[in-house]
């Protein structure tokens, strides 16, 4: 089950009750396409009622905090993400690192988390444009991976299992329109899994490395068959199902 291709779409602050209609037609599609594993994670409002809504595919929260309880006004926890209905959690989205001032340290401590209240996760690295042009985009991807994923000692058991995905989403490609070059993308999915193995040894190599970053049904079919992808985190395209449902078919038959 880790190696089918996971197609993921966050929903970021969008979304009404009146957008489980499309949910379910995401959901209906999935169902067709038992070699991919699809998930939405939604706004926080909607897990509860997506869940009740749909059956073929994950549904997951897009943060958690790193206690379980207590006085964090506006915040959610792990447990309160399982309790109402989520099988995952993204975290380190870039957003979540910009606009909230997040950092490797706390990105880690929220995906150990989140395991331990025994969601899957997906963590969140990525350059800027200005550190792309600087030549630095591998050391700094590189970097966050070894500061951002939980422990050896923590996560053996997940990553063994499956549970631990990353998600490569360069900042500059996200919400532009702008999608990294196949070729960039190859080599910093092959500069991930370097840092997974040496973070988890042989099972480091099972992990699933997604990309996000303006995906749509124009260009998903190329970025999904370049080597050491292993799926997608999409944002706006996944917003309703004629756009997503390409991306999800051409996880599973290698077109759109």
């Amino acid at each position: 089950m880790s190696h089918r291709p996971y197609i993921v779409g966050n929903w970021k602050m969008n979304g009404s009750r009146a957008m489980l209609a499309e949910a379910r037609a995401i959901d209906r599609a999935a169902g067709r396409y038992p070699d991919v594993q699809v998930a939405i994670a939604p706004p926080f409002t909607l897990i509860g009622a997506l869940r009740e809504a749909v059956s073929a595919m994950g549904v997951g929260g897009q943060d958690c905090h790193t206690e379980v309880k207590g006085a964090h006004t506006g915040d959610v926890s792990a447990a309160m993400l399982v309790d109402t209905g989520a099988d995952f959690a993204i975290l380190g989205h870039s957003e979540r690192r910009k606009d909230h001032g997040e950092n490797d340290a706390l990105v880690k401590a929220k995906a150990e988390a989140a395991l331990t209240a025994g969601l899957d996760i997906i963590v969140c690295v990525g350059e800027t444009l200005d550190q792309r042009d600087a030549g630095k985009a591998e050391a700094v991807v590189s970097s966050q991976v070894d500061g951002s994923l939980p422990s050896p000692e923590t996560a053996a058991e997940a990553v063994a299992a499956g549970k631990v995905a990353v998600a490569y989403e360069p900042v500059w490609a996200i919400g532009t329109g702008r999608v990294a070059a196949v070729e960039d993308v190859v080599t910093m999915h092959a500069a991930i899994r370097a840092r997974l193995v040496a973070l988890y040894g042989e099972s480091g190599s099972k992990v699933r490395i997604l990309y996000g970053g303006s995906v749509n049904s124009g260009n998903a079919a190329e970025l999904l068959a370049a080597d050491g992808v292993g799926g997608a985190l999409v944002g706006g395209a996944s917003l309703t199902a004629e756009a997503f449902l390409p991306i999800v078919a051409a996880a599973g038959t290698g077109e759109a």
